[in-house]
């Protein structure tokens, strides 16, 4: 719980009830708060012991070696974005329960026979640029790589927002 309300100061939505744990979240995909989260996911699995890797649509793939390192990894995981009012636990349980599992390996001196690994998929909720489940389709082969690069965004990011803001003049 304290990682889910740590990340959460990142993309903080709409207060719903009396403490700070009591918001929403507004996390959109590569939006300034999506950074700064991936830059916490990166940060805590290389921590972990984690080889971190990028595909080119941004999906973070962090793996902890196993001891065969001849074989793929077996991923868990899910992503960081949220729809533009998500809840707290919208799409970042499954990344948090990934981070737990490797924890909790090492915290046990658990060597696995084969690599295992978290993945944070982006642009999964498709709420920011409109195919959900994008870039994991791209890695899966289902979604050409250019109909993904060439999506546009239906719901602005943050950054975007305040560029595209005009100051009144006069």
């Amino acid at each position: 719980m304290d990682d889910l309300h740590h990340t959460c100061q990142w993309g903080t939505g709409k207060r719903w009830g009396k403490t700070e744990t009591e918001t929403g979240m507004t996390r959109l995909a590569l939006s300034d708060a999506d950074k700064q989260a991936r830059d916490w996911f990166v940060k805590t699995t290389e921590n972990l012991g984690c080889k971190v890797t990028i595909d080119e649509m941004g999906n973070i793939f962090a793996v902890r070696p196993g001891l065969r390192k001849d074989k793929p990894p077996t991923f868990v995981g899910s992503h960081l974005d949220t729809q533009p009012t998500g809840g707290r636990y919208d799409g970042i349980l499954g990344v948090l329960a990934g981070i737990e599992m490797l924890k909790v390996l090492n915290d046990n001196w658990i060597e696995t026979e084969y690599p295992v690994g978290v993945v944070n998929w982006t642009n999964e909720e498709g709420a920011r640029f409109p195919i959900s489940m994008c870039s994991s389709g791209v890695w899966a082969g289902s979604i050409p790589l250019a109909t993904a690069h060439n999506l546009r965004e239906v719901h602005p990011g943050t950054a975007t927002q305040a560029a595209h803001q005009q100051v009144p003049t006069g």
